[in-house]
């Protein structure tokens, strides 16, 4: 099994920014992409982008490119989401994912992935 861990949401202004992390333990030699998704009340989880931990490659969602970046820390285990220049349609729970290989057809796909964290939530005001 593969534990995903979220950490650092909270309350912040439009325009702010925000850095969540993702932590992951257990079996981690299962999990060459991790990937970030949200959900607002009422709307179906939505794909943010997605990071491999070996050679670093990451894909966005258009809604957040340009404004979040997606790192990845392999000495720790732990995937990081920057967010910039929040926008209030920006405020979900986040959640980290885990999958076992790289496809730009099904990136973006939730059922696609493994393992789930518990989320965290992001509020933007405006």
């Amino acid at each position: 099994q593969v534990q995903l861990a979220e950490s650092g949401g909270g309350l912040v202004q439009a325009g702010g920014s925000l850095r969540l992390s993702c932590a992951a333990s257990g079996r981690t030699f299962r999990t060459y992409v991790m990937g970030w998704f949200r959900q607002a009340p009422g709307k179906e989880r939505e794909f943010v982008g997605a990071i491999s931990w070996g050679d670093g490659s990451t894909y966005y969602a258009d809604s957040v490119k340009g404004r979040f970046t997606i790192s990845r820390d392999n000495a720790k285990n732990t995937v990081y989401l920057q967010m910039n220049n929040l926008k209030p349609e920006d405020t979900a729970v986040y959640y980290c994912a885990s999958r076992s290989r790289w496809s730009r057809a099904t990136i973006m796909t939730p059922n696609e992935y493994d393992y789930w964290g518990q989320g965290t939530q992001v509020a933007v005001s405006s």
